[in-house]
């Protein structure tokens, strides 16, 4: 009689875990550099492209991603590979998504100010590198689904993303506080594009190698999946979802914009940088702590209503007192409490909307609600970046003047551009997500009942594999 081999827990490997946290954060903090300042401040700024065309092209790309972000995720979940569903997209597409965002910062000769050309090389750019960035991340995204099955394995996958997402702030800004070179600066311009391009190849070499390093489950390739008219559908059937949207968009829109508007503020308003962002370091990590420690006692729907009022209060001390020492320390410490709210409880809460899914149609749907809350959540990134060049534009704002030389006024459309939309929609947030229905008895029992189903789920799955079922 053949004895059967021992059951084990299942672990996932402590390489697996800080690799799929380094892909996401390569991939985070090259999509930070495109979308929070650095792209359009070098074509506007050092190359000579209008605000008003580039505003433009953020607005055609935010079209584009009406098509490009839910069809991939309903493509990626019915994939069928020997890698898997979702590493082929990471592994193979990191070259050709390099290769998008080395085309940024290649000089066309000739091109500097000559609109059509800047025009046409940013928009065609952006287009080749976003279509990979929503490939890569939504897989990477995703990825905690389809190394492990149990919760147990998937949270210790979660702490280094959190660990890890960290960079997406600080390197952008270390690069904004170092070799961002100013308008006129030929041999500035030449190293920040040299180091652009040095820098993506060293991100799409990590992203390349992470997929090297963990493994995809495969039984979830033969799960039968709705079309894709009833997937989309089915999505916005989910009222959870819908209001959860509203607080996606959000602060995508206030991590787009604040990051945007940090390369024109410290440009224009005569101020010391260092204790607003000892400020806003300090907002992170203790917001990091606050978030974690109050998630439970508080609950995920208020932690998170709680986050967009602070959000907002900060956006509202820049735009009052942004030239000022004392409430610009406090704006950017709020700053740092909404980041790391931002990055900790949006997942959490999108989980909830997920869970919600799973409760009304018996399927676990990742790849789509993650595909169409980057259909929604990606058009905040071209308005955001038109918004502040629309907004800084109307007060004044020259872009060919070299830093500190703007008006008294332009320095107003600067603050107003940068905070002002972003604490509007973040207070519009905190009243309607007083009708978000995933909090309280009733949900509580709900997620008791899925935790039995992934139990029995997980059981069932994991001994066929040879694993042992850890409660």
């Amino acid at each position: 009689m053949e004895i059967a081999a021992p059951l084990k827990e299942e672990f996932v490997p402590l390489k697996s875990r800080i690799w799929i946290s380094v892909a996401d954060a390569s991939c985070g903090i090259l999509q930070s550099l495109v979308a929070a300042g650095a792209l359009t401040y070098y074509f506007t700024r050092l190359r000579g492209l209008s605000g008003e065309l580039a505003g433009i092209v953020w607005l055609l790309f935010g079209i584009w991603n009406a098509v490009n972000d839910p069809l991939f995720g309903y493509i990626s979940d019915r994939t069928k590979s020997s890698l898997g569903r979702r590493i082929p997209y990471i592994r193979y597409g990191a070259p050709i998504f390099v290769l998008g965002f080395i085309l940024f910062w290649v000089n066309i000769p000739g091109s500097d100010n000559n609109q059509t050309i800047l025009f046409i090389q940013m928009l065609l750019s952006l287009f080749i590198f976003d279509t990979l960035y929503t490939a890569i991340a939504t897989s990477i995204y995703i990825m905690p689904y389809e190394v492990a099955v149990s919760n147990k394995a998937r949270s210790s996958i979660y702490i280094w993303k959190i660990i890890f997402m960290v960079f997406t702030i600080v390197v952008p800004l270390g690069i904004e506080r170092t070799i961002k070179p100013d308008v006129g600066d030929l041999p500035g311009i030449a190293n920040f594009r040299l180091v652009m391009i040095l820098f993506g190849i060293g991100m799409g070499v990590l992203i390349f190698l992470s997929t090297l390093f963990y493994r995809e489950k495969h039984f979830a390739q033969a799960e039968q999946q709705f079309g894709f008219v009833k997937s989309f559908k089915e999505c916005f059937s989910n009222r959870s979802f819908v209001i959860f949207e509203t607080i996606s968009f959000t602060i995508m829109f206030a991590q787009t914009a604040l990051m945007q508007g940090i390369w024109l503020y410290f440009d224009e308003i005569n101020i010391s940088a260092l204790p607003l962002y000892i400020a806003l370091a300090v907002g992170i990590v203790g917001g990091v702590v606050l978030w974690i420690k109050q998630r439970d006692a508080w609950g995920v729907k208020n932690c998170v209503r709680i986050l967009c009022l602070l959000f907002a209060i900060g956006c509202m001390s820049i735009l009052l007192g942004g030239r000022y020492v004392i409430p610009a320390t406090i704006g950017f410490l709020l700053f740092g409490i909404g980041f790391a709210g931002g990055m900790y409880l949006i997942p959490l809460m999108n989980g909830d909307v997920v869970d919600k899914d799973e409760h009304r149609t018996g399927l676990r749907r990742e790849g789509m609600y993650a595909g169409i809350n980057s259909f929604i959540t990606k058009p905040a990134i071209s308005i955001a970046q038109w918004a502040l060049l629309t907004i800084t534009g109307a007060f004044g704002y020259d872009q060919a003047l070299a830093k500190g030389m703007q008006s008294s006024t332009a320095q107003t459309g600067i603050l107003v551009g940068w905070v002002a939309p972003t604490g509007v929609l973040l207070f519009l947030c905190f009243i309607a997500l007083n009708w978000y229905p995933l909090a309280g008895a009733a949900w509580n029992n709900i997620k008791k009942e899925l935790a039995e189903i992934h139990r029995q789920k997980e059981k069932q799955y994991l001994e066929a594999q040879g694993y042992k079922f850890v409660e």
